[in-house]
């Protein structure tokens, strides 16, 4: 935070040598109009007030140059309201002789100093208080998104071990009773931690990997339950390379196995769709299995943390909803907006 105070200080009361060039030219035009006009008085009063503004930038300045990140926001108002406030008592015996120089009235004290003092606060500390604010904001939504980072690794963390569990128990039975079908679990098993490690500790990956993760988890699924689940993935060849968060899909294919599958009897199918239209992209985890009651629909941890990586990462740009489509489906619906710099494949 005091790294940004100082960025701001500089940022807001620098100025480079050709600034400072322009700035002297255009306060020249100003005192050559006010003289030009006949209105001295006025170039009195532009003076009174420029002159502690100038000082308490300059000031700032060099506190900020010497004190580095160990300037704070406060520190840093507090300074500039006493500059302002110093310099503002500083010019009012000048101004008072300048004008009595030219035989002209001028402003009583107290208005002079209202002015003086006002005007600087106003010009020179609101900008500070909406990089203050500004930097909050930053700061707060880097604290969300490390938090929520943190989140998913200690999701992977506890959900990892859990499927390898489950996985190596269904294949130590099967090895007993059908061992071709404990193989063949073993390969899909295989194929799973071979797309899924890569990405374990990235914050990113694409539709295609996404996707390629999914199948070879229901194809796992499908092993356990046998013809009970039915599963068809769709995801066009020309959206493979669309980027995404990982582990977005991942969470809504186990949730439709878990609420979809494991309550109902019978089969149960799940289709995994991908589309793109008007610079969205839509994916839909869609099952026609027990489906989840209105007193916990969407309510799971799993989903809640899904709906908070959305808004921490694109805010309100990307959209979720967990809804009952038609012929009785329960349809999870996930929408991520475009990607800047991203072709899709011809």
């Amino acid at each position: 935070m005091n790294d940004d105070c100082t960025r701001a200080i500089r940022r807001l009361y620098g100025c480079s040598w050709r600034q400072g060039l322009l700035s002297v030219l255009c306060l020249a035009l100003v005192a050559g109009g006010a003289l030009l006009l006949g209105r001295p008085a006025l170039l009195a009063l532009f003076g009174a007030i420029f002159v502690p503004g100038f000082v308490a930038c300059a000031l700032l300045l060099l506190v900020a140059r010497m004190a580095g990140r160990r300037l704070g926001w406060t520190a840093a108002a507090g300074l500039l309201l006493a500059a302002a406030g110093a310099g503002a008592w500083a010019v009012l015996p000048v101004y008072q002789r300048t004008l009595a120089a030219w035989d002209l009235h001028a402003l009583p004290d107290a208005q002079l100093l209202a002015c003086v003092f006002g005007v600087n606060a106003a010009v020179l500390g609101l900008p500070l208080w909406f990089a203050r604010t500004r930097a909050r904001a930053r700061q707060m939504a880097d604290l969300r998104s490390a938090a929520l980072a943190a989140e998913l690794k200690a999701l992977q963390a506890q959900v990892e071990p859990h499927f390898l569990y489950n996985t190596l128990a269904n294949t130590r039975y099967l090895a007993r009773h059908q061992p071709p079908r404990a193989v063949e679990m073993l390969e899909h098993l295989i194929a799973y931690l071979h797309s899924a490690l890569p990405d374990m500790r990235s914050e990113a990956s694409t539709l295609g990997r996404e996707f390629e993760l999914a199948g070879h988890y229901l194809a796992l699924m499908a092993i356990r339950f046998g013809e009970r689940l039915q599963y068809r993935l769709d995801c066009p060849s020309a959206l493979a390379a669309m980027p995404m968060p990982p582990l977005l899909l991942m969470t809504l294919v186990e949730n439709a196995v878990r609420h979809g599958v494991e309550p109902k009897p019978g089969t149960v199918r799940i289709a995994v769709t991908a589309a793109w239209q008007a610079d969205v992209l839509t994916i839909v985890v869609a099952d026609d299995g027990a489906g989840i009651g209105d007193a916990t629909l969407g309510t799971g941890v799993g989903l809640r943390n899904l709906r908070e990586r959305l808004q921490a990462l694109y805010g309100t740009r990307a959209g979720f909803v967990l809804r009952r489509g038609d012929a009785g489906l329960t349809e999870a619906v996930l929408t991520l907006p475009a990607v800047v710099g991203v072709e899709l494949a011809a």
